[in-house]
């Protein structure tokens, strides 16, 4: 299989060859991981039993497949990944917001996947073969995930449609025998020696929501056109496209995520998951949970660190994308090492996704509300001009920026950090919210209020080169 050679550049009409059924067994194949599972474990790890961590997953997943789905459809229409398209909205420029919030996600992700990953494969060694468990022992083991999921996000997006394809099956029986390894030391009742992380029972089940259950879906803001730019409007609708996009991600989260929990709770897993994960599995169990670790944790980075390469390869365009995923790659590894030694798993993870959340949100809205506006009527090729390094066309505003988008998003995201709630960080708006975080609610209101406020007058569009969509280039 050749490597793929497309960056951030328009998909061909004649290589938009997968359809909806592709897009829900990346979306399924590909989150089937412990990077993943574990945030099933957030919320009985916050003191909450078995239904209320249930709900708080399933609502807050609802909840954000509902705002996270539409975006699939931009890149449907531009045929570019979503961070690019966005571009029409911020600026042929001013899309680098999108590159960097799309850039952090998939960094945090990827460290995050590879860290519970290795953590588990190690433990299971050391079961299995009195391997010891040691620093130099992950170090090790980090190293050797981090390398085969170079490989297959080098290669591309076709190795890693195949790889998920057979991911969505091997995992889901590997889950399946889980669900059977762990019944016996099963119960309803929160980890011991846990309490409610918030004090109270409903400020804890909303952070667990937020968490748990909508930072799943928000994740894939800037994902998910990385597969629907492979999909032709030609061929297959809009209609067919969303919905393939909201069952694969409602699938492909919460079976993951809701093991996560039933194995926390068999486990008492409060303060840690990867090391009661494995201490409580029968001996039996212990090469399937070693597969499924090594198996999954390969499919579900390598898509994320796909996705950082075309993100890095649309801040910097003179870098190629393999380049860029090596790059990324090695950041990513860099990360998992510092994690791993210095980090707190829950208190990086919970801080991770809800600042993360605050940030990425207005960004989203914004773009949906410019999808909603040109009715998914885009110019390709004007999204393309800062790759090609020249200037003009209908999406430069000014300089490259508008300055208009960018301003909201600034502000959604203000409001936002000012509104979250981790275990290291509280914002000074939590004392007008009664201490609940409410970042993602925040920050999407008043970034999408502010944009719809600034453009109620239609700003101008620099006139065309008679030529073409661009007028001047840079070199």
């Amino acid at each position: 299989m050749p490597i793929e050679q497309r960056g951030v550049d328009t998909i061909p009409e004649e290589e938009r060859t997968s359809g909806p059924r592709d897009l829900i067994s990346i979306l399924l194949g590909s989150n089937l991981c412990l990077g993943v599972i574990v945030f099933g474990w957030l919320p009985p790890s916050f003191g909450l039993g078995l239904w209320p961590s249930v709900t708080a997953i399933v609502t807050g997943t609802l909840v954000g497949i509902v705002f996270t789905a539409p975006l699939a459809l931009v890149s449907l229409r531009t045929a570019t990944n979503l961070s690019t398209s966005s571009g029409a909205q911020f600026g042929v420029r001013g899309r680098l917001v999108g590159s960097v919030v799309g850039l952090l996600l998939s960094l945090g992700y990827t460290a995050l996947t590879l860290w519970i990953g290795g953590d588990v494969m190690v433990g299971a060694l050391s079961r299995l073969t009195g391997l010891p468990d040691t620093g130099v022992s992950r170090a090790a083991m980090y190293g050797v995930l981090a390398a085969c999921t170079v490989v297959g996000a080098v290669f591309g997006y076709r190795l890693l449609l195949r790889m998920s394809k057979v991911l969505a099956i091997g995992m889901v029986v590997l889950l399946a025998v889980g669900f059977l390894a762990y019944a016996p030391d099963f119960t309803t009742a929160a980890p011991p020696e846990t309490s409610y992380l918030l004090g109270s029972f409903w400020p804890t089940w909303l952070l667990a929501a937020v968490a748990a259950g909508l930072s799943g879906p928000v994740a894939f803001i800037t994902l998910l056109g990385d597969y629907t730019r492979y999909i032709s409007p030609r061929r297959h609708g809009s209609r067919k496209v969303l919905w393939a996009t909201a069952f694969g991600l409602l699938i492909g989260l919460l079976i993951p995520q809701l093991f996560g929990t039933y194995t926390a709770l068999a486990a008492r897993a409060g303060v840690d998951y990867a090391g009661p994960l494995v201490e409580t599995a029968p001996f039996w169990y212990l090469v399937p949970l070693l597969v499924a670790a090594a198996a999954g944790s390969v499919g579900n980075a390598g898509l994320m660190l796909y996705s950082m390469g075309l993100d890095l390869d649309a801040i910097v365009p003179k870098a190629t994308r393999t380049t860029a995923t090596l790059v990324a790659a090695a950041v990513a590894t860099a990360f998992v090492f510092f994690g791993s030694f210095e980090w707190d798993v829950q208190s990086a993870m919970t801080s991770f996704v809800l600042l993360l959340t605050a940030i990425g949100t207005p960004w989203a809205v914004i773009t949906l509300i410019g999808y909603v506006r040109c009715r998914g009527v885009y110019d390709p090729d004007a999204l393309q001009v800062f790759n090609r390094r020249a200037r003009g066309g209908v999406y430069w505003y000014s300089g490259g920026w508008n300055l208009r988008a960018t301003a909201s998003w600034a502000a959604g995201a203000a409001v936002g950090l000012a509104a979250v709630s981790t275990p290291v960080y509280e914002g000074p708006l939590l004392a007008l919210t009664g201490g609940v975080d409410c970042s993602f609610i925040l920050s999407g209101l008043v970034g999408g209020a502010v944009y719809t406020a600034l453009t109620l007058r239609p700003q101008a569009a620099p006139a065309a080169d008679p030529a073409g969509r661009v007028a001047v280039a840079v070199d």
